[in-house]
């Protein structure tokens, strides 16, 4: 949880802040673009509700609206995160190189608007590797999700999780060019930290208005986990000195 955190404070690094703009701004557009739709869906279907209710029961409007507003923003949580991911995706990846060179003092290699724009292909092809991954899981357990009461909630709340801690952990590795099921079995190896990076992504994108910033966020933490715990892992020369003193004191801070 700690690393969500450590994100939260990362946006605002002087030298970091123009990385953070552009996937800001795409979360921002697809939001209230996706939001203005959808809620003049749910006006619709609220007025719909009400012709079918007597006069004395259209003070329910009152708890439809909000209650449906809710529902939107719970729904677009979930469901507008993967899209934005996915279009800012060669982005985040910048930023998350940006907020390592940043953490671990090492230069990395600038690879230019060029190398940017070829690398963008690469990139979005992870996406859909992480959507391959996620789509056939995601229905068996929204099937659970719908006829198991309590423990299909459960699962599910644990599955997307996970998903959110694969999909921001991977732009680290994507950025080393370490292939998608290596980077899913180191995550598998220390799952309380996988776990509880994603749970604290997956309750940050419930909150109206906070989830439009949880992306730069998410991407900043999970480059920061990946400097002090992942990055050793694939090649010793990327142990940032240090590291580990670090991460005891930040324990008692």
């Amino acid at each position: 949880m700690y690393y969500f955190f450590r994100g939260l404070s990362l946006i605002h690094t002087k030298g970091l802040k123009r990385f953070v703009l552009v996937p800001l701004l795409i979360n921002l557009l697809l939001f209230s673009f996706a939001f203005y739709i959808l809620l003049a869906q749910v006006n619709a279907m609220v007025s719909a509700v009400q012709q079918y209710l007597p006069s004395w029961l259209h003070w329910l409007e009152y708890l439809l609206i909000p209650l449906g507003v809710m529902t939107l923003v719970i729904g677009l949580a979930y469901s507008f995160t993967m899209v934005a991911n996915f279009i800012a995706a060669p982005f985040n990846g910048l930023l998350s190189e940006k907020v390592e060179a940043h953490l671990s003092g090492k230069t990395l290699p600038d690879i230019g608007v060029g190398g940017f724009i070829k690398d963008m292909p690469r990139m979005l092809g992870r996406e859909w590797q992480k959507l391959l991954y996620a789509l056939p899981r995601a229905i068996i357990l929204f099937i659970l999700f719908l006829f198991l009461p309590v423990i299909g909630p459960i699962l599910w709340f644990l599955f997307t999780s996970w998903l959110l801690a694969i999909q921001y952990i991977d732009y680290p590795y994507d950025n080393h060019k370490i292939d998608f099921r290596t980077m899913r079995q180191q995550l598998r190896n220390q799952p309380g930290n996988s776990f509880a990076f994603g749970i604290t992504v997956n309750i940050a994108c419930m909150v109206p208005l906070f989830n439009l910033f949880v992306m730069p966020i998410a991407v900043c933490g999970a480059t920061a986990m990946w400097v002090d715990k992942l990055a050793a892992q694939n090649d010793p020369a990327l142990k940032v000195p240090g590291a580990k003193a670090y991460n005891k004191l930040d324990k008692y801070c």
